[in-house]
């Protein structure tokens, strides 16, 4: 793939246009909203589908209760709110009506990780990713840039099941093609490369790239793959890579404890064990910020992917 820069858009715009679109060519898709339409992009969709936008107000357990209930009626309800309020404050009611029935809701979540900035700790969910891919038939997808998220939105729309869509608050640079097909569970190769492999996912994916602009200017050919999908995760993709650079280090704005990094290292660990690093949130809460400034604060900036990327290497 070539890597060029499209433009700057934030990728929640990705899901608001997505859902509008899923709603002038699908009329099961309805959505809900617990209070953050303008935060969540889903002012188009409210506005041209009146009769299937559901505003529940702050009330976020009753909102997953209502889209399970829809679900049961055939309805594709896709729920909206911050990361935080979609997964902490109503875990039990996706595990228990969502989940465990295997019913076909949606789980848009925005505002996502460190990059939601100056809202603080108490809104920039770092467990997010743990807590749903831990949850029997629960599909996890972390997109990268505004055109993948958009086409992950429509993507989910055809996928019988729950699923987990998490995206941010940034504007960030676009380098997907917009006719990029999206696969869920088929990572996407940014770029081939021979001397490690940096399995990235979500706003990390572009960290990543920036990483290997400075690593390839010290002789190192970085294989860069976009996790998209946590669960199910494409091990074909990950073993092919890392059988070839012999070393990898997973990027993600998460929890290192339960994130995808852990995922693929059990992969690793039964299948083909190699040296890898972990680039995350090392165990900590977040704070007010800068959202770059927090990247790089806890761990998850463009230096952090250098060094540990080195540190791969130096142990092949």
């Amino acid at each position: 793939m070539k890597i060029e820069v499209l433009g700057h858009k934030d990728t929640r715009s990705g899901f608001g246009d997505g859902l509008t679109e899923l709603g002038r060519k699908n009329p099961n898709v309805v959505a809900l909203c617990a209070d953050l339409t303008g935060s969540l992009k889903m002012n188009a969709f409210q506005d041209e589908n009146p009769d299937r936008f559901f505003q529940v107000g702050i009330a976020e357990a009753n909102m997953m209760g209502i889209a399970a209930g829809l679900a049961t009626n055939g309805k594709i309800p896709f729920t909206g709110t911050f990361a935080n309020f979609s997964t902490g404050r109503v875990f039990d009611q996706i595990r228990q009506s969502i989940a465990y029935s295997d019913k076909n809701v949606k789980i848009c979540a925005s505002h996502a990780g460190l990059t939601l900035g100056e809202d603080g700790a108490t809104h920039q969910i770092l467990e997010d990713l743990a807590m749903m891919k831990a949850l029997p038939n629960m599909t996890v997808i972390n997109p990268c840039d505004y055109n993948q998220t958009k086409a992950a939105t429509l993507a989910i729309a055809e996928h019988n099941g729950p699923v987990y869509l998490r995206f941010g608050r940034p504007k960030m640079p676009i380098f997907i093609p917009e006719d990029t097909p999206f696969e869920i569970g088929k990572a996407l190769t940014i770029q081939k490369g021979t001397d490690i492999s940096i399995f990235a996912t979500g706003h990390l994916v572009w960290k990543a790239i920036e990483a290997a602009k400075v690593l390839e200017a010290d002789g190192i050919s970085c294989e860069i793959i976009n996790i998209h999908t946590i669960k199910p995760l494409d091990e074909d993709a990950i073993l092919e890579s890392v059988s070839k650079t012999g070393c990898c280090i997973s990027a993600e704005e998460h929890q290192i404890a339960g994130g995808l990094g852990e995922s693929i290292a059990r992969v690793l660990v039964k299948r083909n064990p190699k040296p890898m690093e972990f680039v995350g949130v090392k165990d900590q809460f977040g704070e007010s910020g800068k959202p770059d400034e927090l990247l790089d604060k806890y761990g998850c900036g463009v230096a952090d992917v250098i060094t540990a990327a080195k540190r791969a290497i130096s142990r092949k």
